[in-house]
């Protein structure tokens, strides 16, 4: 009698542990896709387009000259 009862307790606490471990493993990779997504490679810069380059450069002129004014320089 305890030996039955103690193997079915053994045997549902290793049903309970491996149902909890295949829940871990799949919460694990559902964070690891969640992060893929986030840091994948789509999410890597975009190379700049022409009209950036000009309106950067602009921007840097703008600022150039402002520092420039700032300093009591004439151009």
């Amino acid at each position: 009698m305890y030996l039955t009862l103690a193997v079915s307790g053994l045997a549902g606490l290793g049903m309970i542990t491996t149902a909890g471990l295949s829940g871990w493993r799949g919460w694990l990779a559902l964070k690891r896709q969640e992060l893929d997504a986030h840091h994948g490679p789509e999410a890597a810069p975009a190379m700049p387009t022409a009209a950036s380059r000009i309106e950067i450069a602009d921007l840097k002129e703008r600022i150039r000259k402002l520092e420039a004014i700032a300093a009591g320089v004439d151009l």
